[in-house]
């Protein structure tokens, strides 16, 4: 990855590192980085994590971020020796949100590389779509753990896999691995381990050479319509974002000209 560098000022639970695709864009890649503990939620993870997002998301040649853990884990869910000690587990140093990850204006893929389990799960489950290596596997082991989601995992996981199969995976605590994650839709495709980064990296050049303003836009209108269904008032709403979408664009293009 030619234009890629770590910033080595920052203790290293997550790093980031600039995958620079030209002179005006690039993408952000976020790597949860305890591979001796499977890369399982600290105190320190817990408090970088939002941090380093909101560091790249802040650039303004960012257009997108790829979120992976190092090998061989994405993320083992929170580190069971700081919950028995009943350690604090980190103060998140930006409120103002539900979920594992903060808003963000621009995507976040999440490069699984391997087991994502329970607040790992629940961290790759905040990102816009997955993309699995074929070691992925995904589980929800909250209940075996005596724990109960926090983050949105029973809000989002239904709408991915369907009531039955989310209930399924939360009840019992299975795993499911990368293929049948993807017959579930969990994940968009699985790719071999060796080319998870690589490919992933290309996808989200693809959305880089998008209309960034139009690809936020197009994220916001996904989470405004969630709530709603199928119902009109989605339909309604979308209709109604488009108009003004428009109506902004010919206003910004009559005070160029």
């Amino acid at each position: 990855m030619d234009g890629a560098n770590e910033d080595g000022a920052v203790a290293k639970a997550v790093t980031l590192k600039w995958h620079d695709l030209d002179e005006n864009s690039r993408v952000a890649i976020i790597t949860l980085n305890r591979p001796e503990a499977r890369n399982a939620i600290s105190p320190d993870l817990a408090e970088q994590l939002p941090a380093r997002i909101r560091e790249a998301d802040d650039d303004p040649s960012v257009r997108a971020i790829v979120l992976t853990g190092a090998d061989p884990a994405f993320c083992a869910g929170f580190d069971l020796r700081d919950v028995g000690s009943g350690k604090k587990k980190g103060t998140n140093p930006h409120p103002g949100y539900w979920g594992a990850l903060p808003p963000t204006r621009v995507p976040i893929i999440g490069a699984i590389n391997g087991a994502a389990v329970t607040g790992g799960f629940e961290i790759a489950l905040a990102c816009d779509f997955l993309i699995a290596s074929d070691r992925a596997r995904f589980a929800d082991t909250h209940a075996k753990v005596g724990m109960v989601p926090g983050w949105g995992l029973t809000v989002v996981l239904p709408r991915l896999i369907g009531t039955g199969r989310a209930r399924r995976m939360s009840i019992t605590a299975e795993f499911v691995d990368a293929q049948r994650a993807l017959e579930w839709g969990l994940v968009t495709e699985v790719v071999e381990h060796s080319r998870l980064l690589e490919h992933s990296l290309g996808v989200a050049a693809t959305i880089a050479a998008n209309h960034a303003p139009a690809v936020s836009a197009i994220r916001s209108l996904y989470d405004e319509v969630a709530p709603l269904g199928d119902s009109d008032g989605a339909f309604e709403l979308e209709n109604r974002r488009a108009r003004e979408w428009a109506a902004q664009r010919a206003a910004e293009r009559s005070e160029r000209s």
